[in-house]
């Protein structure tokens, strides 16, 4: 037998819109994003567990419009943002509160903009400022659920498709039966999958994922 040569499984996960599944857990965040300039006060804030897609939809957006990702070296410079539209993607505490004060009103401003993306909601973000207390309060939010089957079966199938295998019918159920609630996590189960796969010169089916998840001890902080 040749050779075989594999490629890389350290990929990253692709952030184009026609990658991103669109379901129930999402429809109203990707309503409100898209309806961008038309935020109230220019900014929006999305909410929702690690792994649902805030990320993806952020990067959407960004790319969309052009926006300007947050940096901590702007803090000195916010001038350089005004009539931008600013993304601060998950690394909203570490935002000094009169930066995030001044974006925040900047926001309104023509040509501006403020998408925030982060787990929890703005009213339980801490500050000892009390004027950006009231504005994280009154925050508009959207949140978004953890991915349902719809997301998840749909990620699952274009990950095997990256890698070109076609899994047997009965897998996707199997998987989606206990794979944690994360597109991160179904990348991962895919390339491990695809590994044991090669390893044991065998196809990937229902049967092989059940053994290598019972052999493998390490794999099950990857199910519910």
């Amino acid at each position: 037998m040749g050779l075989q040569l594999r490629l890389d499984l350290n990929r990253s996960i692709r952030f184009s819109a026609e990658d991103f599944v669109e379901s129930s857990s999402n429809a109203e965040a990707v309503r409100q994003v898209n309806s961008w300039p038309n935020w109230h006060g220019g900014i929006l804030t999305l909410v929702g567990p690690e792994g649902c897609g805030k990320s993806h939809l952020a990067k959407i957006w960004q790319d969309r419009v052009g926006a300007v990702r947050w940096q901590p070296l702007q803090a000195h410079n916010l001038q350089l943002l005004l009539g931008k539209p600013v993304l601060i993607e998950g690394d909203v505490d570490q935002v000094p509160d009169e930066t995030l004060f001044h974006l925040i009103n900047m926001a309104a401003n023509t040509g501006g903009g403020l998408l925030i993306t982060d787990r929890t909601l703005p009213s339980n973000w801490p500050t000892n400022l009390p004027d950006l207390r009231s504005r994280l309060n009154a925050l508009p939010v959207v949140e978004i659920e953890e991915p349902d089957d719809a997301v998840l079966a749909e990620v699952i199938r274009k990950f095997f498709r990256e890698r070109n295998i076609r899994p047997t019918d009965d897998l996707l159920p199997y998987l989606l039966r206990r794979i944690e609630r994360s597109v991160p996590k179904a990348q991962e189960i895919v390339a491990r999958l695809d590994e044991a796969a090669d390893a044991a010169q065998r196809p990937i089916s229902r049967a092989l994922a059940r053994q290598f998840l019972e052999n493998s001890s390490d794999t099950l902080d990857l199910f519910a």
